[in-house]
């Protein structure tokens, strides 16, 4: 202590108000942690999302934390629609094509593709080419995630009863129905 230069800051800091500060210092402050950084390619899902809010009319009913995602429609008895949509916010490949996904079935319309694989397989497809579209790469990861919803959609259609597989789902289907069809 002999020999510090003492400024008004330190003097503030050395003394203490009571016995509780003495026992307990405040926490060392903590440096910014890389996570928290903002990431340039951040922005750009960003502006995704303000783009396609702008573009389909749709609202965000809630972000998720997991990746699973819907969207849905709402009629109020005047005939009004409004669009709703629930998704991971896109912060990377996975979490943006979840989120074009949903806003894939507001894009091609609901009720437009029969059965409802079909509808699925037709969301994935735009929410690959609106990927492509926004500068956004599309990932192993993403295309495996794409396979396995559209294999569950068209295993999920097969046990309800659906007769005649669609054309564009046939390498989706389960190995010993292909050699079938």
């Amino acid at each position: 202590m002999y020999g510090e230069i003492m400024t008004p800051k330190t003097v503030t800091n050395k003394i203490v108000s009571s016995l509780w500060d003495l026992l307990n210092p405040p926490p060392p402050e903590k440096k910014q942690s890389r996570a928290n950084k903002p990431r340039p390619i951040q922005a750009k899902y960003d502006a995704i999302v303000e783009k396609m809010k702008g573009t389909y009319g749709f609202r965000i009913r809630k972000w998720r934390s997991s990746m699973s995602g819907c969207a849905w429609e709402l009629k109020d008895p005047k005939g009004n629609i409004t669009r709703m949509v629930e998704s991971p916010y896109p912060k990377g490949p996975m979490s943006c094509a979840i989120f074009l996904h949903e806003v894939g079935h507001h894009a091609i319309g609901f009720h437009v593709y029969k059965p409802r694989c079909l509808e699925e397989f037709y969301a994935w497809e735009w929410s690959l080419e609106a990927m492509g579209a926004n500068g956004i790469r599309i990932t192993k990861g993403v295309l495996k995630r794409r396979d396995n919803a559209l294999r569950y959609a068209l295993a999920k259609a097969l046990r309800r009863g659906l007769k005649n597989i669609p054309a564009e789902l046939v390498q989706f289907s389960p190995s010993q129905l292909r050699q079938i069809v």
